[in-house]
C-alpha cells in the first residue's frame, strides 16, 4: 500500500501535468501540421450570431460595475465567516466575540470609505 505522501505526489504530478498538457497541446499540435493554420480576415472577424457587427470590438466600460462587484465579493465573504461564528457564538465566548467586532469594524470601515469616496453613486 502506498503512504499518504506517495499519494500526495500522484495528485500534484497530474495536477501539474493535466494544465500543462492542456496549454501545449495546441502548440504540439499545430507543430505537427495537424491543425491548420489558413488565416483569413472572415476568422479574425468579430461574430454575433451571424449578423454584422456595427462599430469596433472595443467599447468602454464603466468602471463603476467593478466596484459593486468588489462590494458584492466582500460582503459575501464577510457572511462566509460570520455564519459559523453565529452558529459556535456560545461555544467561543468573548474571545470569538471580540474577534467578529474587529472583524465586522473592519469591514464597516471599507464601507464607509467607499461611501466617503461617493463609489456608490451614480449621478
Amino acid at each position: 500500500m502506498m503512504s499518504d505522501y506517495g499519494l500526495l505526489g500522484i495528485y500534484i504530478l497530474f495536477a501539474i501535468a493535466i494544465p500543462a498538457s492542456m496549454l501545449l497541446m495546441p502548440w504540439a499540435l499545430t507543430a505537427i501540421r495537424v491543425k491548420p493554420q489558413h488565416p483569413d480576415s472572415v476568422k479574425d472577424d468579430t461574430y454575433e450570431c451571424g449578423m454584422r457587427t456595427v462599430g469596433g470590438s472595443w467599447v468602454r466600460f464603466n468602471f463603476r460595475y467593478y466596484y459593486y462587484a468588489i462590494s458584492f465579493l466582500v460582503f459575501s465573504i464577510e457572511t462566509v465567516f460570520l455564519f459559523p461564528w453565529a452558529v459556535h457564538a456560545r461555544k467561543l465566548h468573548w474571545f470569538g466575540f471580540s474577534a467578529m467586532v474587529v472583524f465586522i469594524a473592519i469591514i464597516t470601515i471599507g464601507l464607509v470609505y467607499e461611501w466617503r469616496k461617493k463609489a456608490l453613486d451614480w449621478s
